[in-house]
């Protein structure tokens, strides 16, 4: 799976933020509820436009982005 099928990005929706398949869903909403303690089922019980690939291509964003971050010189 690659995420860069699932998140989408639009200036106009929610922001800028990275959203789910052009929904007003945004990755960040999604790690919240993860992060709240909710399971990947129960995200999409709550919210069944979301399927777990979708849950999945949130976490897959999140790390790439973490990978990506780079601490700049003189930053303790």
């Amino acid at each position: 799976m690659a995420y860069h099928d699932i998140i989408t990005l639009e200036p106009d929706k929610r922001g800028g933020k990275p959203c789910i398949r052009r929904m007003r869903i945004t990755v960040y909403d999604v790690l919240g509820w993860l992060a709240a303690g909710m399971s990947p089922a129960e995200i999409v019980e709550d919210f069944p436009e979301l399927t777990e690939q979708d849950i999945r291509a949130c976490l897959e964003f999140a790390a790439d982005r973490e990978h990506r971050l780079t601490v700049s010189a003189g930053v303790a």
